[in-house]
């Protein structure tokens, strides 16, 4: 059941009617978020549940046993991270490991793995980060402990940020959800309006640019003209933005809607004007997660200045691995370490300031170019893409650019991003009919210009 189906937004109805009348007691209003989201991430595979509340329990009694056993705590903790580990592992990685062994060894590793790891289950990278947040911070003395197991399993299972995000972590929603929060008309209206702005770059924006975008990937050797790989990647960039912001923006109006506050995933990233504020601004959750957790676990920058880069390469390589089973997410990884680290010795040497325009320009180029092994579904199609964009050799007319469906909604997507920021959507002048109208477009776009319906990318993650 995706955000954009008919199905989904009668869940959503039958969810709030009900919500309505139960969110005052923290009992029933757990037991129905743990029941309505066990139907929606069932609705792909109900055995998927299986994996889901086993993390969830295996997490909620190692967090217990780390605050009631402090002298054994560092135990506890290695057996939530181990168990989280493993389940990744299991079930998401043996297959493409197994796939790698056998080509190095000339085995057949693969064609003995159980049948239940050639599926990953939905969304399974979130949600055992979620879980694991919540042992990682007792173990630090950062978080409390759930009132219960229900109240834990509501945490991990809330259909908002179950499958694709945000990365939601456990001392900054239990709380939340134990609290008896009054949800006024005001809050109500202004996350259905959240909810709508995520379904229009969704439906209209990224999945338009996605017929042009899938096309081309499809089969890249069909195509060889450089503009038209430009004009590819150019939509892939805005595609993957309005694709998971959307998701994220939909998220954060449903829990609006119930009273809870998700944190901003995405802050313009395509207006950073350095590597390091990219990764401030894109997949805040993730970002935030990693360098909680992993870089400064390393050491972050205590250590000299090989030692930062080191960690800085270590944790955008686990970022790049994360996010699936295939050397193209690694080699992403290890292109923006590489830019993180040019642009820290630069920054170092150079004393000169450099014009904004220039900066923004570079890292969006950058950017752009690194989206190329993310999108690409093995690394001999990354080169080859590369290679068609930066040998530039095209022989597509001016006009037929400009007539094509992909540079329209490029042209929409850049009036979207790099619009006036004057302009907030949420608070559009404060006449009642303009707003009005303004919304009333926005999901009129969502009915009548949405492009062919697109699983959202971040579900195979």
């Amino acid at each position: 059941m995706t955000f954009n189906s008919i199905p989904f937004v009668l869940f959503v109805l039958l969810f709030f009617l009900v919500w309505a009348r139960i969110k005052q007691n923290n009992t029933h209003k757990w037991l129905w978020i743990v029941l309505m989201s066990s139907v929606f991430y069932a609705w792909w595979d109900w055995r998927f549940l299986i994996i889901l509340f086993a993390t969830g329990a295996i997490d909620y009694y190692t967090g217990n046993k780390i605050i009631k056993n402090p002298q054994y705590k560092k135990v506890w903790l290695w057996v939530s991270l181990g168990s989280n580990i493993l389940s990744l592992v299991a079930f998401k990685y043996s297959a493409w490991l197994a796939g790698l062994f056998d080509q190095m060894f000339h085995t057949q590793v693969a064609q003995a793995l159980p049948e239940f790891t050639l599926v990953v289950p939905v969304g399974i990278s979130f949600y055992t980060f979620n879980s694991m947040s919540y042992t990682i911070d007792l173990y630090r003395g950062k978080a409390k402990t759930a009132d219960s197991l229900l109240h834990f399993f509501a945490f991990i299972s809330f259909f908002p940020h179950l499958v694709a995000g945000p990365i939601i972590r456990a001392k900054d929603i239990l709380g939340q959800l134990s609290r008896n929060a009054t949800v006024n008309y005001l809050q109500i209206l202004n996350g259905v309006k959240i909810i709508i702005w995520g379904f229009f770059q969704k439906m209209v924006l990224a999945d338009n640019l996605a017929v042009f975008v899938n096309e081309k990937f499809q089969d890249v050797n069909a195509t060889s003209d450089s503009l038209t790989w430009w004009l590819c990647m150019l939509g892939f960039t805005f595609q993957i933005y309005f694709d998971f912001n959307g998701y994220s923006t939909i998220a954060r109006g449903l829990a609006k809607c119930c009273g809870i506050h998700f944190k901003l995933n995405f802050n313009q990233p395509y207006l950073a004007l350095s590597f390091r504020s990219f990764w401030q601004k894109w997949h805040i959750s993730l970002s935030s997660f990693f360098k909680e957790y992993v870089y400064k676990s390393l050491g972050g920058n205590k250590g000299n200045r090989w030692q930062t880069e080191i960690n800085k390469w270590i944790t955008m390589l686990v970022s790049g691995i994360w996010h699936g089973a295939n050397l193209t997410f690694l080699f992403w990884g290890a292109i923006h370490a590489f830019f993180l680290t040019i642009e820290s010795l630069l920054k170092a040497k150079l004393r000169i300031k450099i014009p904004s325009f220039f900066s923004a320009f570079v890292v969006m180029l950058g950017v752009v170019l690194a989206w190329v092994f993310f999108r690409a579904n093995t690394l001999g199609d990354a080169i080859y893409v590369l290679e068609k964009m930066l040998i530039f050799n095209s022989n597509i007319e001016v006009k037929t650019v400009l007539l094509s469906n992909v540079f329209i909604w490029l042209v929409v997507s850049l009036v979207v991003v790099y619009g006036p920021r004057k302009v907030n959507v949420f608070g559009l002048q404060k006449q009642v009919v303009v707003q009005s109208l303004f919304w009333g477009l926005l999901l009129l776009s969502c009915i009548y210009l949405h492009g062919p319906e697109q699983q959202f990318i971040y579900f195979q993650f």
